[in-house]
């Protein structure tokens, strides 16, 4: 069993493989504080897929560069938690001090790049340099999909293999399969919402929310909904706050130009008053996914996370890691941009989910491959070697 380091964690680890939120029992601690529960959704996830007896994390903010060297005896590989490390504005702390000295693989999985709205991506010299040395010390460097890929080749990084995200996978299953109930027989739907975003990410701010306000109205109206938020400060105080917090986060709402506006009406709120969602234990939402016939939206991750468990799920891209993400497992998408309207109809076809089902095998296997060839070990079936293994069936 694997002595393994974690590199820029999200969340605390219990029962071994299991991850929620640092203290997460003490909500007024952390109630206005933003954190994306997505990351630890990764994280919980790359647990499930390795085999480790001791998993420590590897600090790259004031870390002590004497104790490298103690490391490099203890385990055997650092993995980087996946995530949006390659854009203009990220900042690695101490991470090439560390690397310097570290002698042990440094295996980055599922990382991505992100796009700017206009104009080509521009890198700092330290991500570049901090991209390159984990690079050299591993066989590949697994990316979300193939805009990542090309960005790490254009720097000269050609060992990349595409492996998705280890969401996808956290249920160990290569055989998993998208299956289409008849649209009739729809009737708990989790929408993942997005209500904060950035003019660096989304290329029109009003359509973006007037958009995604106008889909959870319609499908209010026809499905018996959830909400389903992942750490904005204002619907973390909807769900977990006192009666005066959650009184202040929708006046925080109204006083904001943009949301009263363009988001949140009066159904609006009515929805996020009694419809809302949202847990700081990754579990909480795996369990809630599994109850639903369908989770659609604008989350990278909680649509991801129902993926993952079998449950349909259709991608509203509006930057390029939703768009990476789409492509990468082919899953059913809709452009917010488009200016088209979206009808449900359009996407209820086993067809276009059978792309995902094949790339999701296809994706699964370059994962494991991936893990095997950088020296993990991993639970993740060797699709290969397990059809090898199986026996031959005569046809009479």
């Amino acid at each position: 069993m694997a002595r393994v380091l974690v590199m820029i964690p999200s969340g605390e680890v219990y029962d071994h493989d299991n991850v929620r939120w640092y203290r997460y029992k003490d909500i007024q601690k952390h109630i206005n504080h933003y954190h994306n529960i997505g990351d630890a959704f990764v994280f919980d996830s790359t647990l499930k897929l390795l085999n480790f007896d001791k998993l420590d994390a590897l600090t790259i903010a004031d870390p002590k560069l004497e104790d490298v060297d103690r490391l490099n005896e203890e385990y055997d590989y650092v993995f980087l938690r996946g995530s949006n490390y390659v854009h203009k504005d990220m900042r690695w702390s101490q991470t090439v001090e560390v690397l310097k000295r570290l002698k042990i693989p440094v295996i980055a999985l599922g990382i991505g790049a992100q796009a700017p709205v206009k104009g080509n991506i521009e890198l700092s010299a330290e991500t570049k340099l901090v991209l390159r040395m984990m690079a050299d010390s591993t066989t590949s460097i697994g990316v979300r999909g193939a805009y990542s890929a090309q960005v790490l080749w254009d720097i000269g990084i050609k060992n990349v293999r595409i492996v998705g995200c280890p969401t996808a996978f956290r249920r160990n299953d290569p055989n998993l399969e998208i299956r289409l109930p008849a649209l009739e027989k729809v009737r708990n739907v989790g929408i993942t919402v997005r209500r904060e975003v950035s003019p660096s990410y989304a290329q029109d701010i009003k359509r973006y929310l007037t958009f995604h306000r106008d889909l959870v109205k319609s499908l209010a109206e026809r499905f018996d909904v959830v909400l389903m938020a992942q750490g904005e400060v204002e619907e973390k105080k909807m769900v977990f706050g006192t009666p005066e917090q959650k009184e202040e986060a929708f006046a925080s709402l109204r006083a904001n130009k943009w949301v009263s506006e363009w988001y949140m009406d009066e159904t609006m709120e009515r929805l996020h008053r009694e419809r809302l969602f949202y847990s700081d234990v990754v579990a909480d939402y795996e369990a809630l996914v599994q109850q639903k016939d369908l989770v659609l939206g604008y989350r990278l991750h909680g649509n991801l996370m129902a993926l993952a468990n079998a449950t349909p799920s259709i991608y509203f891209t509006y930057d390029s890691r939703t768009v990476e993400f789409a492509e990468t497992y082919q899953i059913p998408s809709f452009d917010v941009f488009s200016g088209k309207a979206f009808n449900i109809e359009d996407y209820w076809d086993q067809s276009l989910f059978d792309k995902f089902n094949r790339a999701y095998h296809h994706t699964y296997r370059e994962m494991q491959q991936f893990l095997v060839e950088n020296g993990a070990d991993t639970k993740m079936v060797d699709v290969l070697q397990d059809k090898a293994r199986s026996p031959v069936q005569k046809v009479a």
